[in-house]
């Protein structure tokens, strides 16, 4: 399906790829949790209310 050529650029990709992404979370890491303070809250909130709505239509039997 694929050439040996292909698959070796594949994973030289994904690896270089993947390395680039870590380096950069690591280095925003800091600076995100000040940022994104509180943001969990929000996101459970999110969650819950997504719920109770999944939770009335089950009830109510639509």
């Amino acid at each position: 399906m694929f050439s040996q050529g292909q698959l070796i650029f594949a994973i030289l990709f994904f690896a270089a790829f993947a390395f680039v992404i870590a380096k950069s979370y690591k280095k925003d890491a800091s600076l995100n949790r000040s940022y994104y303070k509180g943001s969990l809250w929000i996101l459970l909130i999110f969650i819950a209310f997504i719920a109770g709505i999944a939770g009335i239509k089950f009830l109510l039997g639509y």
